[in-house]
């Protein structure tokens, strides 16, 4: 909408705030499991509109892109230190699961 003084000037919403608007109404009209559906129905859609291969190529080039994104963003060392910080987690959830292993054993013990 533009204003008499200043055609070029619009009042409103924009787009984007429209769009979120639109979604939310849908959202409370139809619930949260709506959009699952039509999700679903479009990937199945794209399926077999393009095939299996189509979305092979996509993940190479998303995965690709979005590596070297990462790559640029954080350096290098970033893949190092997520790499020993999982590193780090699954022993410890190694440890965990021995020790609940050892209690639950335990406690059949005593339970016989």
């Amino acid at each position: 909408m533009s204003t008499p003084e200043n055609p070029k000037k619009t009042t409103g919403m924009s787009v984007r705030e429209a769009g979120q608007k639109g979604g939310e109404t849908v959202k409370k009209k139809y619930g949260p499991e709506f959009y699952e559906q039509i999700g679903r129905k479009g990937g199945l859609a794209t399926k077999q509109a393009h095939g299996h291969e189509f979305y092979e190529q996509i993940g190479k080039k998303g995965g690709k892109k979005g590596g070297e994104a990462t790559r640029d963003r954080y350096g290098p060392d970033f893949y190092e230190r997520i790499g020993q910080k999982g590193g780090q987690k699954v022993k410890q959830l190694i440890e965990e699961g021995k020790r609940a292993a050892a209690a639950a054993a335990d406690a059949e013990k005593r339970a016989s």
